[in-house]
């Protein structure tokens, strides 16, 4: 029983990208996955966007995936999702991000729905921190959503997805951008006509939809038909609910106001009476250096400067109903045995990573004569001489049952039973340091089998 639910299992693969070790995929886009990972120097955790160099390339978004990141490294802001480190190898790039426990604030709308207008402002307060430090250094993100809008553990907003934004480099020489983006119910009006358009007064705009659905719980601008969502927003055609108090009703409508000559600024706002109230300037210290040698070595094809990918197999884990049939008190098997003899098979626990475990029982076994056969986490150490049943042949496994503990397995394959307790003696005085509990003394007063 415990024997056939055991080989059901598959061993576990643990990858490492440099000092990253890679866990579960927390997102998946068309161009790229995230995945939760551990700095294994410092052991914090982290996000890390990877995406396929080729697949990139054939869909010519070098240029934009390479924006995406010289942009978020000029910006290290509390109310902005942190970009560590960019990596390369010959297939991927690795984007290395802070990872934000929160969720998104969409999903506390969309759960709990409208929020209380002390925590709406508290929001938005953050929101517009972010923004006017990113167009300070040039930065326009074009994408402002709730969705885009992460909360860590603390429950502060983090601005993230840089994807669609633009440096002051791609502004036309008339002064504007042109390139049409954004999600269609949170877009501002020039965008919409295509005419060119400033990249802060757009992002005002759509941080005045957010306020909106924040106190609301719902959108301002909403229709089935694009075209009819089209002539709303142009038009700013939108009805603040009864209960949105005066400054909220004054400041959205100098946000949403479509002609964006008139539209009133972040100093404005910063400013204004209802935002004012309990705002807390944001402290943080921007005495920093920003690189892009990282950006361009992991673009590049330059293979001494790529980042190493390991893949390294884990010990089989051990499931509770296995553990619990190791305990000899509870084990079935007990149940149909007439007499129970040597033991054919023994186990030990450790607290030593499974590799160092596996060399210190080959150190130890080599010695007394065993030629040894390794594969992942197995080993097969057969004794060359033939004893009193033929050559002995003992099976050996390390199972994991914990990140930090695993359970070593030694079964007599082949040979005399009590020529494997020997063997099995001589074994574990060298095993001291590795060897946390032993599972039972060897019986020595029946019958060898």
């Amino acid at each position: 029983m415990y024997r056939a639910k055991r080989a059901a299992l598959s061993p576990k693969v643990k990858r490492r990208v440099g000092k990253y070790e890679l866990g579960r995929t927390i997102g998946e886009g068309t161009f790229a996955k995230v995945r939760f990972a551990k700095n294994t120097e410092n052991g914090e955790p982290v996000a890390i966007k990877i995406l396929d160099k080729k697949k990139v390339q054939r869909h010519r978004l070098v240029e934009q995936i390479k924006r995406e990141i010289c942009t978020m490294k000029l910006v290290k802001h509390p109310n902005v999702v942190r970009l560590f480190e960019v990596m390369g190898s010959k297939a991927r790039i690795f984007i290395v991000l802070e990872y934000v426990t929160g969720g998104e604030l969409f999903e506390t709308i969309a759960t709990n729905g409208r929020l209380k207008e002390d925590e709406a402002r508290k929001y938005f307060q953050q929101l517009i921190n972010a923004v006017d430090y990113c167009h300070s250094r040039g930065v326009y993100h074009r994408d402002l959503k709730l969705e885009n809008l992460l909360l860590d553990a603390a429950g502060n907003l983090k601005v993230s997805d840089f994807g669609l934004s633009a440096l002051t480099e791609q502004v036309k020489a008339d002064g504007l951008l042109h390139t049409t983006c954004g999600t269609p119910n949170y877009v501002a009006p020039e965008v919409i006509e295509d005419g060119g358009y400033d990249g802060a007064t757009a992002d005002i705009w759509s941080c005045g939809v957010i306020l909106f659905v924040l106190l609301a719980g719902y959108l301002p601008f909403e229709d089935e038909n694009i075209i009819a969502l089209y002539k709303k927003i142009s038009e700013a055609q939108f009805t603040c609910p009864s209960w949105f108090s005066a400054g909220a009703k004054n400041l959205i409508a100098r946000i949403l106001d479509p002609n964006p000559t008139t539209r009133t600024t972040i100093a404005q706002i910063l400013e204004d009476p209802w935002f004012k109230k309990g705002y807390k300037p944001p402290v943080f210290d921007e005495k920093y250096q920003t690189s892009f040698d990282d950006v361009d070595a992991a673009f590049g094809d330059s293979e001494d400067r790529h980042v190493k990918e390991e893949t390294e197999d884990q010990p089989t884990t051990m499931n509770a109903f296995e553990l619990i049939s190791l305990n000899q008190a509870l084990n079935l098997e007990n149940l149909f045995e007439a007499k129970k003899g040597y033991k054919r098979e023994t186990r030990f626990t450790s607290q030593c990573p499974p590799k160092e475990i596996i060399t210190k029982i080959e150190e130890a076994a080599k010695p007394l004569g065993f030629d040894i056969q390794k594969k992942k986490y197995k080993m097969r150490m057969e004794n060359p001489k033939a004893g009193r049943k033929g050559n002995l042949n003992v099976a050996t496994e390390v199972f994991q049952i914990a990140p930090s503990l695993h359970v070593v397995e030694l079964k007599k394959a082949k040979g005399d039973t009590l020529e494997f307790q020997k063997f099995y003696r001589s074994l574990s005085t060298q095993l001291k340091d590795v060897v946390w509990k032993c599972d039972g003394e060897v019986e020595g007063n029946s019958t060898a089998a």
